[in-house]
């Protein structure tokens, strides 16, 4: 053998065995870096959703027994429909949130035909039908400078509603509202819209008006 074969032999041998010390120690970091590390998972998000400006505009129907300001975002329809069933009359309506997939659907009740307490039973009892999904139920009683009254329902947890109320003049006119989304209910991923929406709830409550033609 000549002394370049066995030369370049030799060298071939020590730059294979540092290349393997080289990739062991490698893996050696490696591997003391990840036992002394803490992995944190990265919290759960949802997308980021852009909110319109607040702007209200009156509704004011020819006909209807009520009136109220209600947002720009927002629009009217009759309710022909109300879960399968026919409406008794034809002041039964939604309004409906295209930019949130939400409704806030609408029963109107004329007291001189229905009984007022038997009205407010089921409003509360319609409220509590949620109570195997809700965290909690708040009520709160409202009067505005319109002398109308009622009780603002809050509920929490994965309900199918969040925020639900009914209004009144306790001799003539009664009114039920609850707001629904056209989506699997989930309140992490909904409270951002149900609080805004709850502002432009409570502005049409605050804007009410009884009409007694």
């Amino acid at each position: 053998m000549t002394r370049a074969f066995i030369r370049s032999i030799i060298m071939h041998h020590f730059s294979h065995r540092f290349s393997v010390r080289h990739w062991c120690l490698l893996l050696l970091l490696a591997s003391s870096w990840s036992c002394n590390s803490t992995f944190t998972p990265k919290p759960k998000g949802y997308f980021e959703i852009a909110f319109p400006e607040k702007k209200y505009q009156t509704f004011e129907q020819a006909g209807y027994p009520y009136s109220f300001e209600l947002p720009v975002y927002a629009t009217v329809i009759k309710d022909s429909t109300f879960f399968d069933s026919t409406p008794e009359n034809p002041w039964w309506i939604n309004i409906d949130f295209p930019h949130f997939n939400g409704r806030i659907h609408i029963s109107y009740k004329d007291l001189r035909q229905s009984n007022f307490d038997k009205l407010v039973n089921d409003a509360f009892n319609l409220t509590y039908k949620h109570t195997s999904k809700a965290t909690a139920i708040d009520d709160s009683v409202m009067h505005t400078a319109n002398g109308v009254h009622g009780v603002y329902f809050k509920v929490g947890g994965n309900a199918a509603t969040a925020n639900q109320f009914f209004v009144t003049d306790s001799t003539r006119h009664f009114l039920r509202g609850a707001l629904y989304f056209d989506v699997t209910p989930n309140e992490d991923s909904l409270q951002p819209v149900n609080d805004f929406l709850k502002q432009d709830l409570l502005h049409m409550i605050e804007t009410f008006r009884w009409k007694n033609n």
